[in-house]
């Protein structure tokens, strides 16, 4: 499994609200998605995370290359400072505990 993660830094998150329904939204259209949610730093508001989760890292990637998506994070350039930071990383099993 793939969690995908798209990091902005913002003066005010519920600014970027709108987008981050549309991201998820789009999401949910795309084969292999599993689920989404939008975290919000407790130790500093202006931090807001969308983490995905994926089947594949092709699903991943397809979805988040398409012209959607990025017509979606330029959009989202309008409230937030910088570029929005876009990382993947795959699920690591666990060893049981002794």
């Amino acid at each position: 499994m793939i969690k995908g993660i798209i990091g902005f830094k913002t003066s005010s998150y519920k600014d970027l609200e709108p987008v981050l329904m549309q991201l998820r939204s789009h999401a949910m259209q795309y084969p292999g998605y599993i689920g989404a949610e939008n975290l919000v730093s407790e130790e500093n508001f202006s931090i807001v995370v969308m983490i995905s989760t994926w089947e594949t890292i092709e699903n991943w990637r397809t979805w988040v290359e398409s012209r959607v998506t990025r017509d979606l994070l330029r959009q989202a350039r309008a409230v937030v400072m910088g570029a929005a930071r876009i990382t993947a990383y795959r699920t690591m099993p666990t060893v049981e505990w002794r």
